[in-house]
């Protein structure tokens, strides 16, 4: 008998608190789900009654046949115990007889395994996904389940010509066949690849900033190659030196009033007095 998983004692410690009952007949009903591949259970726990049945969306039948509260318990409790094993491994799995998986690295642990005479099958909830040797010698099949959580895996004697030999699986959506999920992608992602930037548009290194005199003095700076303005400057009549002197006044009150800058009514009063 495969001994629960970590995991599965987890929820069968969490399930038996909540519904009042004991672990051991917690995990005996989550067995008899599991050998009923998820849709139907047979049990015998006298603390539900003794000898019961229960089938997914059908009849359930209790030891004490007239007590409705018991049925719906037991009802409940195998759906639960049915949807948590389509997605948490409860009991341990049995490994190939080579001593290792015979399933991909990459899918987890699988919740549920089976199969018949040379073809096998796995189910992985985390991955989503179903690993299916059809031991003839054909690759691998890996089968993507969707949304669908299984909860069991039922096979015909005889398949036919299904590929996968008859072999169907109940969801919360209903009973599928395996051939009617898709295949899985396994195929690599591609790693990201980052365009090299060309040197035209590589930004230029920032260029020196350029020196800029007050605006004050830009505008009453002298121009040195300009003859007519040193004309001006040099041969004043004697008639502009009050101007000039009412000129600096002038400039005095805008250097009291912060207009100017000392530097720069030092430098056009020099310049102002050079005329006279």
């Amino acid at each position: 008998m495969s001994k629960l998983t970590a995991a599965g004692a987890a929820c069968v410690s969490d399930i038996a608190r909540r519904y009042g009952l004991s672990e051991p007949a917690v995990e005996h009903m989550a067995r008899a789900v599991s050998n009923g591949g998820g849709s139907m259970a047979q049990f015998n726990v006298p603390e539900l009654g003794g000898s019961g049945q229960w089938m997914a969306g059908g009849m359930t039948m209790v030891g004490d046949m007239f007590n409705h509260g018991l049925q719906n318990t037991v009802s409940s409790l195998c759906s639960e115990l049915a949807n948590a094993m389509g997605l948490t491994q409860f009991f341990e799995t049995v490994q190939d007889i080579s001593g290792g998986s015979w399933w991909p690295d990459g899918l987890g642990l699988p919740a549920s395994t089976g199969g018949q005479n040379q073809a096998r099958y796995a189910y992985f909830p985390q991955s989503r996904r179903i690993a299916y040797d059809h031991g003839d010698g054909r690759p691998l099949t890996i089968l993507d389940t969707g949304d669908h959580n299984i909860g069991g895996f039922s096979q015909q004697q005889s398949g036919g010509g299904d590929p996968y030999f008859g072999v169907s699986v109940s969801s919360q959506f209903g009973q599928f066949a395996l051939s009617s999920f898709p295949l899985a992608d396994t195929s690599p992602s591609p790693a990201p690849v980052q365009d090299p930037i060309p040197e035209s548009q590589e930004s230029p290194a920032p260029a020196a900033p350029e020196y800029a005199a007050p605006a004050a003095q830009r505008d009453m700076a002298p121009v040195a190659n300009d003859p007519v303005a040193n004309d001006m400057a040099t041969t004043a009549h004697p008639d502009q030196t009050a101007e000039i002197l009412s000129t600096i006044e002038g400039l005095a009150r805008l250097r009291d009033a912060g207009a100017l800058s000392e530097d720069e009514f030092s430098y056009k009063k020099a310049e102002l007095l050079a005329r006279l």
